[in-house]
């Protein structure tokens, strides 16, 4: 049953909210600039860094034994990473030989679900309802009910049969032939795959027991259900109950690695270029130099895009802020509010794309030149083309009125001859 709640904003509350925005909307705006100007940098820099270190790599060779003419330079390699590490969980005595040990744990949870709708009133109010709903899910974390809108479901039973957080056990020793790697490049060992459970006859009966305490259940049911991966901790595995936890496991074991760092005595470090900007890299398996320098500048390139997304994003909702007050002002007649709305939303998204590439524009002129200049020459098109369609419409619409009516004018009559009366 969904829970609704109905409020009222006044016309005076709407236009307070809206000149309060005006800062944050400056916020954004600063915000996406200087991010948009940082990332053009970054772009650059890691750019220049990856062709530098690609410019003086070199194949390491032969790793089984150290090679002291290798110390400090910039190598790639591939070979066998292995461990003698084993890791623990000692929350159910899961316990092997990996380079990762990782712990998911879900819990079956009463969540709640917010929907709000918004209606412009004549006269400047405006009507908001919110509907909140309510279902039981696999969610990453225990859930509070003690905020839940519906009193129905506030304060809902919603405890868990055991609590428990994700977690990542990581071996400290890897070796790479005589070689042994640094934490920088464990950490990019990330092929997992699922790890099978099996449980010891002790752990399942402590558990047990200790369920039993604070828990009705018959004398032959069970609350511990391994399977495969997943250890399900309920009553049933097949028909969930709030507070059932479902706790997956996986791991990384030794294989096959690909490397690009500087060799520094019998281990490795980040390869730092003239511009500060470092690097140290791992992929899985056989994987040449070019193909692996090809995915850095790949990576660097998305990296790019994804931020020049979210600094025009914050630009243009930023301008959308500052400038609300005047879409605010029409709504007094909702009708006349959603048509100013759309032409100023269509206007701040122009400015803010020609913003976007004129901040790209200039930090590419400060890194490179060349590019920026066009760019900038792009930016100031693209201003020069939607000002001419605008002013093309308005000459449109102006033509298009009829023009004014004007008043026959009567002829005059002929002059008299001299002499002759009328």
């Amino acid at each position: 049953m969904a829970y609704t709640v109905t409020t009222n904003t006044s016309y005076g509350q709407r236009l307070k909210n809206s000149f309060s925005g005006i800062g944050m909307g400056f916020l954004m705006l600063i915000a996406g600039t200087v991010l948009l100007f940082w990332n053009e940098g970054r772009t650059v820099k890691t750019t220049k860094m990856l062709k530098e270190a690609d410019k003086v790599c070199v194949e390491l060779g032969d790793i089984a034994s150290v090679n002291p003419e290798m110390n400090g330079k910039m190598v790639h390699a591939s070979g066998f990473a292995d461990t003698k590490d084993v890791l623990s969980d000692g929350q159910f005595g899961i316990s092997l030989n990996a380079v990762k040990l990782i712990r998911n744990v879900e819990f079956y949870q009463w969540v709640e679900h917010t929907k709000t709708e918004t209606r412009d009133k004549v006269g400047g109010g405006q009507e908001t309802t919110t509907t909140y709903t309510y279902s039981k899910e696999w969610v990453g974390s225990p859930v509070s009910t003690s905020d839940f809108a519906d009193p129905d479901y506030r304060g809902i039973e919603n405890d868990v049969l055991l609590n428990l957080e994700d977690q990542t056990w990581t071996a400290q020793n890897v070796t790479f032939g005589a070689y042994t790697f640094p934490e920088g490049l464990i950490s990019q060992m990330n092929n997992s795959s699922p790890l099978t459970v099996e449980l010891s006859d002790d752990v399942v009966a402590s558990y047990e027991a200790e369920f039993r305490k604070y828990y009705k259940a018959g004398e032959t049911d069970t609350f511990l259900h391994p399977s495969g991966n997943v250890i399900y901790i309920g009553l049933n595995p097949n028909h969930a109950e709030v507070g059932d936890v479902r706790v997956t496991y996986s791991k990384v074991l030794p294989g096959e690695v690909s490397i690009l760092a500087v060799v520094n005595g019998s281990t490795f470090e980040k390869f730092t270029a003239k511009n500060g900007y470092s690097m140290m890299t791992l992929t899985d398996g056989d994987v040449s130099r070019e193909n692996m320098f090809a995915t850095e500048h790949a990576g660097n390139r998305m990296t790019a895009w994804i931020l020049r997304l979210i600094g025009f994003l914050l630009i243009y909702f930023g301008l959308k802020n500052i400038f609300k007050i005047i879409e605010t002002l029409f709504k007094v007649l909702p009708f006349l509010a959603n048509i100013v709305g759309m032409g100023v939303n269509i206007a701040l998204f122009v400015v803010a794309l020609a913003w976007t590439l004129i901040v790209i524009a200039l930090g590419w002129i400060w890194y490179r030149p060349l590019l920026g200049i066009l760019l900038l020459a792009v930016a100031g098109g693209l201003i020069w083309f939607f000002a001419k369609k605008g002013k093309e419409k308005k000459d449109a619409v102006a033509a298009a009125e009829p023009a004014p009516a004007v008043a026959p004018v009567a002829p005059e009559a002929p002059a008299a001859e001299p002499g002759k009366e009328e």
